[in-house]
């Protein structure tokens, strides 16, 4: 029975850090990108194997995110100071999101620009 009480427990952890992630700006602002992903691709009948892509690249950008801010917060944790190493920290969780949101920009274009402008 402890299994499931701590699995259910995890489940909750898991759940507080999706509403942690969203009251950030930038998660947000994904999110609603995400959102009209997904309604164009509904309205333009997308395959299976186009809709694998465009979920793919939805989670990744949010996992990239979900890294970026728990980077952000134990960096601030740590110290208020400026630091070299915990910039550059930072600076790394902030260019791997911005590689995703780019990864999946070019997946959404290539899926959706030739079926809008065709």
């Amino acid at each position: 029975m402890t299994f499931f009480v701590n699995r259910l427990k995890s489940f909750g952890y898991a759940f507080k850090g999706f509403v942690c992630l969203f009251k950030e700006t930038n998660a947000i602002i994904h999110l609603i990108a995400a959102v009209i992903v997904v309604v164009i691709s509904s309205i333009l009948h997308i395959s299976s194997s186009e809709w694998l892509w465009i979920t793919l690249s939805i989670c990744l950008v949010f996992m990239a995110e979900s890294f970026n801010t728990a980077i952000e917060y134990l960096a601030d944790e740590i110290t208020s100071d400026r630091n070299k190493n915990i910039g550059r920290a930072k600076d790394l969780g902030a260019a791997a999101t911005l590689m995703t949101a780019i990864f999946a920009v070019v997946v959404a274009s290539i899926i959706l620009f030739p079926k809008l402008f065709s």
